[in-house]
C-alpha cells in the first residue's frame, strides 16, 4: 500500500508549525552555507582563469609566504559560519523539542503509537477506539503522541508535520505536532525493520473538528475490539492489505504493551 509518494509531500511542503519551523531552519543553514560555497566557487575559476600559463599580466610572487589581512579573512568566516550554524541549531533543538508542548488554546489530542511488524497501531485513549495505519486527526489542534515499539526499533516520521522520532521496546517517547490545513499526509518508519519495512506507510488524515467528531461517531459503531488477544494476533509480524479500525480498546493496552516488550 502506499507505493506512490507524491512529489510535493516532504518536508518543503509543511502542514504545521513544527514542519514550518524546521524547513525555515533548513532555509537559513542552506543559505549561510552558500554565502560561503558561492564565492569560494567563483573565486577558484576566477583565479585559474586569471593566472592561466597564457595571461601576462598575471603577476606571481613566488617568494609570498604570508599577509595578515588573508589570514584574517581566512579565519574568520569560516569562524561566522559556524557560529551561525551553531546558533541556529542551538535555538532550534530547544524550540523544537519534540517533547515540548505545542502552546494553543484548543486542549491536546492523545494518540498513542505502537510501531508493529510490519504496521502501526494508533490508540486514541480518551476516545477509547484505534485504528491501524490510519491516523486520523482534527485541524488546528495540539497532538500529543507517546511512541513505542512492540518489537525491533523504528522511527515515526510524517515529513509535512515534522520531527521524526524513534520507537524504542519497553521505552516510551513524546512528539507534540499540529496539522494547520485539512488534507491527507503520508507518514512512514524511517528505520529498517525487516522485510516488510517498505509498507510500514500510513495516511495521516487532518480533517475540521465537526468532521473528526463524525469520524469518532463512525469508528464508534463498529463492532471490532481490541483486546489483548486481538492485539497479539494483529503483533504477528505481515503487512495488512487496508486501514482498519476499533470501535473499543481494552483499557491500558498502551501500558501492556510496553510492559509485555520488557518481559514483565
Amino acid at each position: 500500500m502506499h507505493s506512490n509518494w507524491p512529489w510535493h509531500a516532504g518536508v518543503l511542503d509543511p502542514q504545521g508549525p513544527i514542519g514550518s519551523a524546521e524547513r525555515l531552519i533548513l532555509l537559513n543553514a542552506t543559505s549561510i552555507m552558500l554565502a560561503v560555497i558561492v564565492p569560494v566557487i567563483l573565486l577558484t575559476i576566477g583565479f585559474a582563469w586569471w593566472f592561466r600559463a597564457g595571461n601576462r599580466r598575471a603577476r606571481h610572487l613566488p617568494d609570498w609566504s604570508y599577509s595578515g589581512p588573508v589570514e584574517l579573512v581566512v579565519w574568520s568566516i569560516p569562524a561566522l559560519v559556524v557560529l551561525f550554524l551553531g546558533g541556529i541549531g542551538w535555538i532550534g533543538s530547544h524550540d523544537l523539542d519534540p517533547p515540548r508542548p505545542i502552546a494553543s488554546p484548543k486542549p491536546l489530542l492523545e494518540i498513542q503509537v505502537v510501531s508493529l511488524d510490519w504496521k502501526w497501531l494508533f490508540i486514541y485513549p480518551k476516545e477509547g477506539v484505534a485504528t491501524v495505519n490510519r491516523l486520523v486527526v482534527p485541524v488546528a489542534t495540539p497532538l500529543h503522541f507517546s511512541i513505542t515499539s512492540a518489537t525491533v526499533m523504528n522511527s515515526f516520521f510524517v515529513p509535512q508535520l515534522g520531527s521524526q522520532i524513534y520507537a524504542m521496546a519497553g521505552m516510551t517517547t513524546q512528539l507534540n505536532l499540529q496539522a494547520d490545513h485539512p488534507g491527507t499526509f503520508t507518514g512512514l518508519s524511517a528505520q529498517f525493520s525487516g522485510n516488510g519495512f517498505s509498507d510500514m506507510r500510513f495516511d495521516v488524515v487532518a480533517m475540521p473538528a465537526d468532521e473528526f467528531a463524525a469520524w469518532l461517531a463512525t469508528v464508534r459503531g463498529g463492532t471490532d475490539r481490541l483486546d489483548l488477544a486481538g492485539y497479539r494476533a494483529l503483533a504477528t509480524p505481515g503487512s495488512v492489505d487496508k486501514a482498519t479500525a476499533y470501535a473499543t480498546v481494552a483499557p491500558a493496552m498502551f501500558q501492556t504493551i510496553v510492559r509485555e516488550a520488557t518481559g514483565r
